[in-house]
């Protein structure tokens, strides 16, 4: 059996207490009531505590805290009020560093019961429910297609406690019903008693709607990121067993009420699993504000994360992103697999860039609303304003690339299309897909670019999977959860400023069940944002990759990533103010 530390050996009688160590029920934390010296040791090495009185620091019980403590407590010893529960929260923080050093070095495989689940895991997800299970406030940050989803429902048959909450991005309510449906079986009440837990098969409800009501009884309720805050102070009431975040990079800034929401929620249940195969986008310090819904400062507070993970105080650009990425899969806060790791027989992505021709004279018709506006820049006579002003000057620009370029972005998807390709072509403006649609009208395109209805979207992707139409135009901003294996090309005929989110367009594709070579085409153009954009994506590249671990940093990216993506930004204002001059 694995030895424990010492930080984690439980302390002998003392001849002297600097205080007592109290259990708060009410807030599930421990209590420090003692003398100046212990009180202001613990805020000082703990900026995460409470308790802003003189003489009280308060620390919230989980084992990770309680190690911390118990570490304290060997300099500064502390006569505990409750002994047995401390002596019990201790040895399951014992346990707990055992089976994550066991974990680490042989990954446990477990599957939830045939009676409660429908399907069998693969291998690497057994290995994740064991994760999971031991590691019930964490992020399952698996790479697109390696099953997320079926991992997140296994967990909830496995510790067999019922209502879970389920929060997803809107355009994906439909997909998850249909997954609880697939692989969960109903548990069977306790002395017969349906109404606990629904109709005979009626498991889940769907919450609708800003103004709360009374929910009926479900097993699983399925609510969207943009109800969340109106159903902010009602939804902890109802003490879950479990709560999932579908898509957790949703809560990547704090400071909203749906982060509030989230937060709320996920303080109100012992069970708290994040999904997202791209937990941040552009910032590396967003990993910051997601791992606070999941374990509130396990990363310190906001100053001293920043001033020792960052560049200095409020920076978000994290100085190491690999280490950081290292310390959270350490303290069992995220697993990560890659396709490479666990799918040898998954035919690699191949990224192609591929010029293609430019209207210059279409761009520049465009572009002359935001060259006025760059014109007025200078004379703008606030902050506020002259950051409106390059926001709109940016926005203009990328549309007017977009159209620009549309039509041999088409005519370069007719290419593949003609050689009997199946494509996904993702861009961003409508007034791009609205030509994509008229230049491709011949090949029955089909589309979700976020103006349809689930209907609609449902009935796209079907048409694209039954073989009724082999291009399907996607939103890069509405790709999230569709699996779309089918595909064995995937086009870009415009960019993001984030690569996390063309990583996950690609895996649209590239899924379990492709089993074609997928390649994926960037088409970009010498002219208009192009240009800034890819050198742009450099820097995030080089923050997403490092944080979650699939591959080693360069030179060249540590170089790129004390550049901030705002500076790129500006020189497509700056080369329009040049223009306007």
């Amino acid at each position: 059996m694995t030895s424990v530390p010492i930080y984690l050996e439980q302390q002998t009688t003392a001849d002297y207490y600097y205080g007592t160590l109290t259990y708060e029920k009410a807030t599930d934390s421990w209590v420090i009531r003692g003398e100046p010296c212990v009180v202001m040791m613990a805020k000082k090495l703990f900026p995460g505590s409470s308790g802003r009185g003189q003489g009280i620091a308060k620390f919230k019980n989980n084992r990770r805290t309680n190690g911390d403590l118990n570490w304290l407590m060997q300099r500064y010893p502390l006569k505990i009020e409750q002994p047995a529960l401390w002596e019990r929260e201790l040895k399951e923080a014992r346990n707990h560093y055992r089976i994550i050093n066991e974990i680490s070095r042989k990954p446990k495989r477990v599957s939830p019961s045939p009676s409660t689940f429908k399907c069998e895991l693969k291998p690497f997800q057994q290995e994740g429910l064991s994760f999971l299970l031991h590691n019930s406030r964490a992020i399952l940050a698996d790479e697109m297609g390696l099953g997320k989803t079926v991992q997140a429902l296994a967990f909830i048959a496995a510790i067999g406690s019922y209502p879970a909450l389920i929060v997803v991005p809107p355009h994906l309510l439909t997909n998850w019903r249909k997954e609880i449906n697939r692989f969960l079986k109903p548990p069977v009440p306790k002395g017969g008693n349906v109404s606990l837990f629904g109709r005979p098969g009626d498991t889940v409800h769907t919450i609708k709607g800003l103004r709360p009501y009374d929910l009926p009884a479900a097993n699983i309720y399925l609510i969207h990121y943009l109800l969340l805050r109106g159903w902010k102070t009602i939804l902890p009431d109802y003490r879950f067993k479990a709560v999932i975040f579908d898509e957790i990079q949703e809560l990547r800034r704090r400071g909203t009420e749906k982060y509030s929401a989230a937060s709320l929620v996920a303080e109100s249940t012992e069970n708290v699993i994040g999904l997202s195969g791209t937990p941040i986008y552009n910032r590396g310090g967003e990993i910051w504000n997601v791992m606070n819904i999941l374990e509130y400062h396990c990363l310190g507070d906001w100053d001293s994360f920043t001033r020792e993970w960052c560049y200095g105080y409020g920076n978000d650009l994290v100085k190491d992103p690999g280490l950081l990425g290292d310390y959270l899969k350490r303290e069992g806060l995220l697993l990560r697999r890659t396709k490479a790791q666990v799918l040898k027989d998954l035919p690699p992505k191949r990224r192609v860039v591929q010029t293609v021709d430019f209207d210059e004279g279409k761009y520049d018709e465009l572009i002359q609303s935001a060259v006025e506006k760059a014109g007025l820049i200078d004379g703008a006579n606030s902050t506020f304003k002259r950051g409106r002003l390059e926001n709109e000057i940016v926005n203009t620009s990328r549309q007017a690339t977009g159209i620009a370029k549309a039509k041999y972005v088409a005519t370069f998807v007719k290419m593949l299309l003609e050689a009997g390709e199946k494509v996904l072509l993702f861009a961003y403006h409508h007034a791009v897909f609205d030509i994509y649609l008229d230049e491709l009208k011949e090949f029955n395109p089909h589309k979700v670019t976020g103006r349809e209805n689930s209907k609609q979207k449902d009935t796209a992707v079907e048409f694209f999977m039954n073989d009724e139409t082999n291009i399907l135009m996607i939103s890069l901003r509405a790709a999230a959860g569709m699996n779309l294996q089918k595909a064995t090309c995937v086009v870009f005929g415009e960019l993001d400023w984030s690569p996390a989110i063309h990583s996950q367009a690609e895996d649209r594709a590239h899924r379990m069940g492709q089993m074609d070579s997928v390649l994926c085409y960037y088409l970009v153009s010498e002219g208009g944002s192009d240009e800034d954009m890819q050198e742009a994506l450099g820097l995030k590249v080089s923050q997403f990759m490092g944080l979650m671990g699939d591959k080693a940093e360069t030179e060249q990216d540590k170089i790129m990533a004390q550049s901030q993506a705002k500076n790129h930004m500006r020189k497509i204002v700056e080369k329009l103010k040049r223009k306007a001059n």
